[in-house]
């Protein structure tokens, strides 16, 4: 058995409404590539609310499409039929309706006709569709899938290389999809598992759950684009700025290097902490601690990512990070206490982050520091050293074999002067 294509061009405007065009159960079975006698069956036992098999002659509504569909993934996967009635019951299947106030697909266009309505080649269509990390669907494209798709059209013919554009779809997917995950995780803590907990029918879950979605989906994207025309102002200011202090050469920048400063920060002793307290407690803190640096981050300065406990930090501005780094550290006067590592070179960006030999020495000096700590490469010294900042101080450790490289780093620990 497998779960099919959506249903939905045939029945118009998402809804359950009494007006929609309904679909009969051969269309539907067809759709979903199950057998009219599965969904028969799945009607008979109560799988799909709404539909008994007295009032099944009336045709499908897309609210109990949209069920079908869940069940039929439900059953590709290997869930029994009784397992999912009982879920469908619980409330626990509502969020299957939201799907429904969302864009729906259409008539498919073929990766052929989006190429010649476009103009862009199948191969790049292609390789644009896996920078988003969308699904592989290319035969099956929609009309409103054209239409993303004269919009990058467009934007290569404005100018933008389609290196740098392939680079930005992928930065693109990635936010988005963490995006998405989000807002479906926290409605379904926040909103969907109350509800269940309340003991509130499974019915009314689902038209509360689509009736929310209906009134936030509206919202998101004018929100999002305020946040990203603030943040695209910001940066490009910050990019003013690096071209005047950068001391990078042409062949450097053409590369795709940039020199910048590289922070790691993570938590001493995060491992034992779960242990001993317990994965929310830990979690908890690690939460703390992103939330300090990213309210106290100094202009210029970026998170670019976090990975477990630790978190990666860059700003073009040297002495302003290594400041911060000590501030960072009052604000955790109790274990587990943050350990920062620094280190400034020339790095590699691409799709939005930062690779190469600086990156990797900014993580292996973190792995040396201590609880509390804040250690530093020479290089950083040689940066920061001449500065106006009389409140640091640097005291050597001497020249330390990391993991990883050849030679011996110096580090320095960075202390507040007395």
């Amino acid at each position: 058995m497998k779960a099919g294509r959506r249903v939905d061009g045939a029945a118009g405007a998402a809804g359950s409404g009494a007006t929609a065009v309904r679909l009969s159960t051969r269309q539907v079975a067809e759709a979903l590539g199950v057998a009219p006698s599965t969904l028969r069956r799945w009607v008979e036992r109560g799988a799909i609310p709404g539909l008994t098999p007295r009032t099944l002659a009336r045709g499908w509504t897309q609210r109990e499409i949209a069920h079908a569909r869940v069940v039929a993934r439900l059953r590709a996967r290997g869930h029994r039929l009784d397992a999912i009635v009982r879920a469908a019951r619980d409330g626990r299947l509502a969020y299957g309706y939201v799907e429904e106030v969302l864009p729906g697909t259409d008539e498919p266009v073929t990766i052929a006709e989006a190429s010649a309505a476009t103009g862009l080649a199948p191969e790049l269509i292609e390789r644009i569709w896996t920078a988003l990390g969308l699904p592989r669907e290319l035969e099956r494209l929609s009309r409103s899938d054209v239409e993303a798709l004269r919009h990058v059209a467009a934007a290569l013919s404005a100018g933008l290389p389609a290196e740098a554009f392939l680079q930005l779809a992928r930065v693109y997917g990635q936010a988005l999809a963490q995006i998405a995950d989000a807002e479906v995780r926290l409605v379904h803590l926040y909103v969907h598992v109350p509800l269940m907990r309340r003991g509130v029918s499974g019915a009314e879950i689902a038209e509360r759950m689509q009736g929310l979605a209906q009134r936030l989906l509206p919202l998101a994207t004018p929100i999002m684009e305020h946040v990203h025309e603030r943040l695209l102002r910001h940066f490009i200011e910050q990019d003013v700025v690096g071209h005047m202090e950068g001391d990078l050469d042409d062949s450097e920048a053409l590369a795709g290097r940039i020199r910048t400063a590289i922070a790691f920060c993570d938590l001493s002793g995060y491992s034992r902490l779960t242990e001993e307290e317990g994965e929310e407690e830990a979690l908890s803190t690690v939460e703390r601690l992103v939330d300090a640096v990213q309210a106290t981050l100094p202009e210029g300065a970026r998170l670019v990512k976090t990975i477990g406990d630790e978190v990666m930090i860059v700003c073009q501005d040297v002495a302003a990070l290594v400041d911060w780094s000590l501030g960072l550290l009052s604000f955790f006067p109790d274990r587990p206490q943050p350990r920062i590592g620094l280190h400034c070179g020339s790095v590699l960006y691409r799709d939005g982050d930062y690779y190469g030999r600086a990156v990797n020495l900014a993580a292996r000096i973190v792995a040396r520091a201590s609880g509390g700590e804040v250690l530093v490469s020479s290089d950083v010294v040689a940066a920061v050293r001449g500065r106006p900042e009389r409140h640091l101080r640097f005291e050597s450790i001497g020249e330390i074999k990391l993991k990883g490289f050849r030679r011996p780093i110096g580090l320095w620990r960075v202390v507040a002067a007395e």
